[in-house]
């Protein structure tokens, strides 16, 4: 059984934020259907400080905000988004539009299309998050969406020009300087001047997910990408401050983010929350993390390598750092996390930032029934059929009349009959099952 070594908040505390949560965004969401620009105007001004006749970017901001960068920071996102878009195609590549004749005469496939709209939040309120612009905009640009549109808030009372260059550099169509709830509220619902999308992605805070799922169902989403979660895995192969490091970089995004080390070593539990503590001192972002470490961080003691597998996949968390022996016993046997960064060299950020891989991820659980944004996501797949000879039509009809007379459905078996009757050359009686 797994020792609990250090807790966060409970279960009914975590709930109870949940509630309120749910309740001042439902409060959002339908002051923005009802009064679409003027409420999302009002609320970018509560809770941004930020207000201006259109939110949309003009050319002539989009080139001044690229003028403020360097040119190493401009190669450097560059070399960002060419490593997204480079994994992004291999995936992309690996799904095939299939055509198949099943049966004699019987042809079945399916295409995989992309959906036409999308909106993708880029989360920037505490810090210029622009790596989630190359995760969503290059991505959806790999899968052929004809539409991409960006939001992220202003960051010190202006548009932050390293998120609105990683937009722009991306292939983001249009781009608005427009923050949370109020954000992905108007890209989902529309308004006077903002066009309804049909898909929102991009990760964000408790409310941002709130409002997404909220929204799911009148537009589809990627998945549920609230808080980050970190969970790091660790045996006595490393040290405490590799763990405190790996532990803190993700407690930093927010003081709700989950920082979890699960261990079989007592000893590297007890050192860790003591390097914790020294870090805490000489962090910048230490306020922030020291809060999500005090609220949310847990420490688990398990007996063996078997038990941490059993309890990482209970915890089902959004990134999963493996430092031990063996990582690759954890990639065969492991069966919910967003991602899994194996071994002491590599880690979290480099899948935040540059890698490759895309790190919009399930949090909250999610990744027991989903895997994170990746090019499938932008990609509705549809099946066709064709049945090309009057053998085939009638062989395959004679089944359906069966069958849906089974159901009861007489409507559905006269579909089939009449074309038994006719490629068939069979009298069935109205509405009765062929023989």
């Amino acid at each position: 059984m797994p020792q609990v070594l250090k807790r966060g908040r409970s279960a009914d505390e975590k709930a109870e934020d949940d509630a309120k949560t749910r309740a001042v965004v439902e409060g959002i969401l339908a002051d923005i259907g009802a009064r679409g620009d003027a409420a999302v105007r009002e609320m970018s001004r509560k809770f941004d400080g930020w207000d201006r006749d259109d939110y949309r970017l003009t050319d002539a901001e989009i080139r001044d905000c690229l003028s403020q960068l360097s040119a190493r920071d401009i190669e450097d996102i560059k070399f960002a988004q060419a490593q997204v878009k480079n994994f992004a195609e291999h995936q992309r590549a690996a799904l095939k539009d299939i055509e198949v004749e099943t049966l004699p005469g019987i042809v079945l496939g399916h295409k995989n299309i992309p959906v036409n709209s999308v909106g993708c939040y880029v989360p920037g309120g505490k810090y210029p998050l622009l790596a989630s612009a190359h995760m969503s905009v290059v991505t959806a640009k790999v899968a052929g969406v004809p539409s991409i549109v960006t939001c992220a808030p202003p960051f010190q009372g202006r548009p932050a020009p390293a998120i609105v260059a990683a937009q722009h550099l991306a292939g983001a169509d249009v781009i608005y300087c427009l923050g949370g709830v109020q954000a992905v509220g108007a890209m989902a619902l529309g308004t006077e001047t903002i066009q309804p999308v049909d898909m929102l992605v991009g990760p964000g805070n408790a409310y941002v997910a709130e409002a997404k799922r909220q929204l799911f169902g009148r537009v589809g989403i990627d998945l549920f990408a609230g808080p980050t979660e970190t969970l790091v895995i660790a045996d006595d192969s490393v040290d405490a401050e590799l763990c405190a490091t790996d532990l803190l970089g993700q407690a930093e995004h927010g003081p709700n983010s989950p920082a979890i080390l699960l261990t079989t070593s007592e000893k590297l539990a007890r050192e860790t929350m003591e390097e914790v503590e020294r870090l805490l001192q000489i962090l910048p972002t230490g306020a922030v993390a020291r809060q999500a470490w005090e609220d949310y961080g847990e420490v688990i003691l398990c007996a063996d390598d078997d038990e941490m597998v059993a309890e990482a996949d209970r915890i089902a968390s959004e990134h999963v750092q493996v430092m031990t022996r063996d990582p690759d016993y954890f990639l065969e046997r492991m069966t919910n996390y967003g991602a899994l960064f194996l071994g002491p060299r590599t880690n979290v950020a480099y899948g935040d930032k540059v890698i490759g891989t895309n790190h919009t991820l399930p949090t909250r659980k999610a990744a027991r029934y989903t895997g994170g944004l990746w090019v499938g996501k932008f990609l509705k797949t549809v099946t066709y059929q064709k049945v090309l000879t009057d053998e085939a039509s009638a062989m395959i009809g004679e089944y359906c009349s069966r069958l849906c007379m089974l159901e009861g459905f007489a409507g559905h078996a006269e579909q089939a009959n009449i074309r038994v009757r006719r490629y068939g050359g069979r009298n069935i009686p109205y509405a009765t099952a062929a023989e």
